[in-house]
C-alpha cells in the first residue's frame, strides 16, 4: 500500500489561529465577534472574563461577599482590643492567653484540605453554607462564657469556615475582569470591619461595662444575618455548575495535588501566611503595647488599633487602584520599603501620637498585599487551578493569622511587650524576600 503526505486543511487551523490573536490582543481589549466565537471549536475557545456587572447577579453577589468580608475583619481584629480582657478573665499569661490566636490554625489547615474537594462536590452553595455555620457555631459557644480551654477548641470552627470564605471568595473575585481594583474593595471591606471591631469591642467593655464575651453577641447576629444572604446569593452555584465552568468533571480528586507541585502556589502560601501574621499581631499586640510602653489610656490605645486597621482599609482601597498601573511586583516592593521606614520610625520615637500615626501608616501600605498576592497568583497558574491554589496559599496563609501571634506572645512572654517592634520589623523584611521569590509575570498578562 502507497502513503501519500496529506496536507493541512487551514479550515481546521483556524480556531487556534483565532485563539492565538484574541491571546496576543488582549492588552488592547479586543473582543471576537459571536459568529467567530460560535466557528471556534468550544475546547479552544477562550472565555471573556466575568465583570462585576456581568452578569446582573454579580452585582448582589458582591455586595454579598463585602458584608461577609466586613464580619471576617471584624472577627480577625477584636481578639487583640479583648486579650487583656480575656487575660484578666481566665487569669492567664501571655502565651496562654495567645492561644486564642493559635487555635484557628487548626481550622485554617483543614480548609486549605478540602476546599477545592467542597468546590467539586457542592459547589460556591457548598461554601456560602458551611463557611458561616461553621464560625456560628463557635460564636454561640463563647457567648455562653464556657472555661477557656473550651473557647480554645471552639474556635477551631471558626478558622475552618474563615479559611474557607478566604480562599473561595478571594479565588471567585481573582479571576474577574479588574480584579485589583475589586479585590481592593474586597479586603477594603475587611479592612473596615477590623477598624470598627477593636472600637466596639472597647466601647463595649470600657465605656458601657459589659463583659468581653458579650461582644459575640453582636458577631452572632451579623454572621445569621450573613449566612442567609451569601446562600441565597450563590444557591444556583451548586456542584454540577462549577464542574462545568472548571471543565473538570474527571480531575476533582487531583486539583489540590496538582496546586501544590506549583513554585507559585507555595510562594504565595508564605507570602500570605507571614503578611496576616504581621497583620493580626501588630493589631492584635498593639494595645497592649501602647498602653504598657507608651504609656496611653485604656480608651486612646484602643484606638490606635482602630487607626491601624483605618490604614488597611484607606491602603487597599486607594492602593488598589495604584498597583494595576506600576505593576503588581514592582508595586509590593515600593510599599513594603515604605513600611518599614514607617516602622523604624515608630520604634525608633518613643511617643505617644508619632507611634499612633506611624501604625496608621504601616498599615496604609501593607494593605495591598493579599489582593497583589492573589493577583499574582492568578496571572501565573492556569486557570483550572485558580480555586485549588488560592484555596490552599489563602487558608495556608491564614493561618499566619493564629500561628505568628502565638509565637510574639511567646517572646512577650519571655521577653516583654517592647520585643513587638522589632519582630514586626523582622517579619516585614522577610515579606521582601519571600514576594522576591514569584516569577515574573507574562507580558501578555500585565493588565492595561
Amino acid at each position: 500500500m502507497e502513503l501519500h503526505p496529506v496536507e493541512p486543511q487551514p479550515a481546521l487551523l483556524q480556531p487556534a489561529k483565532d485563539q492565538l490573536s484574541l491571546q496576543e490582543n488582549h492588552h488592547e481589549g479586543h473582543q471576537l465577534s459571536d459568529a467567530q466565537g460560535q466557528a471556534q471549536d468550544p475546547e479552544n475557545a477562550v472565555e471573556a472574563l466575568a465583570r462585576w456587572n456581568n452578569p446582573k447577579i454579580n452585582l448582589w453577589r458582591l455586595a454579598t461577599l463585602f458584608f461577609t468580608f466586613i464580619n471576617f475583619g471584624m472577627n480577625d481584629a477584636c481578639f487583640g482590643a479583648l486579650l487583656p480582657y480575656i487575660q484578666e478573665d481566665y487569669h492567664l499569661s501571655y502565651i496562654v492567653a495567645s492561644l486564642v490566636f493559635l487555635s484557628p490554625f487548626v481550622g485554617y489547615t483543614l480548609a486549605a484540605l478540602v476546599s477545592d474537594r467542597l468546590h467539586m462536590r457542592y459547589g460556591r452553595r457548598g461554601i456560602a453554607l458551611t463557611a458561616p455555620m461553621s464560625r456560628l457555631l463557635a460564636y454561640i459557644v463563647v457567648t455562653v462564657h464556657p472555661p477557656y480551654p473550651a473557647v480554645v477548641v471552639i474556635l477551631t470552627f471558626a478558622g475552618f469556615g474563615n479559611g474557607l470564605l478566604d480562599g473561595a471568595w478571594n479565588a471567585w473575585v481573582g479571576t474577574m475582569s479588574h480584579a485589583n481594583q475589586i479585590l481592593g474593595l474586597l479586603h477594603g471591606c475587611y479592612g473596615a470591619g477590623a477598624t470598627i471591631s477593636p472600637s466596639i469591642a472597647t466601647a463595649m467593655v470600657v465605656k458601657y461595662g459589659l463583659d468581653w464575651w458579650q461582644f459575640f453577641y453582636l458577631m452572632t447576629g451579623l454572621v445569621v444575618a450573613e449566612l442567609i444572604v451569601v446562600t441565597a446569593a450563590f444557591w444556583d452555584e451548586n456542584g454540577a455548575s462549577y464542574r462545568h465552568k472548571s471543565r473538570n468533571d474527571s480531575e476533582d480528586k487531583g486539583m489540590t495535588r496538582r496546586a501544590v507541585r506549583k513554585r507559585t502556589t507555595w510562594v504565595a502560601a508564605a507570602f500570605l501566611l507571614t503578611y496576616m501574621g504581621v497583620e493580626v499581631s501588630t493589631g492584635g499586640y498593639i494595645v497592649v503595647f501602647m498602653t504598657r510602653v507608651r504609656h496611653g489610656q485604656p480608651f486612646s490605645s484602643g484606638m490606635t488599633a482602630t487607626g491601624f486597621w483605618l490604614g488597611v482599609t484607606v491602603g487597599r482601597i486607594i492602593l488598589g487602584f495604584v498597583t494595576p498601573k506600576i505593576g503588581e511586583r514592582l508595586s509590593v516592593i515600593v510599599y513594603t520599603v515604605c513600611a518599614i521606614a514607617v516602622e523604624l520610625l515608630f520604634w525608633l520615637v518613643p511617643q505617644f501620637i508619632v507611634s499612633a500615626v506611624a501604625i496608621a501608616l504601616v498599615g496604609f501600605f501593607i494593605g495591598p498585599f493579599f489582593p497583589s498576592a492573589v493577583i499574582m497568583a492568578t496571572k501565573l497558574l492556569p486557570r483550572e487551578l485558580h480555586v485549588a491554589s488560592i484555596g490552599f496559599s489563602s487558608a495556608l496563609g491564614g493561618g499566619g493569622a493564629a500561628v505568628l501571634p502565638f509565637l510574639v506572645g511567646a517572646i512577650v512572654q519571655a521577653k516583654g511587650v517592647t520585643t513587638l517592634q522589632p519582630i514586626i520589623l523582622a517579619f516585614l523584611c522577610v515579606l521582601l524576600g519571600i514576594w522576591l521569590l514569584f516569577p515574573r509575570i507574562p507580558e501578555h498578562q500585565h493588565q492595561g
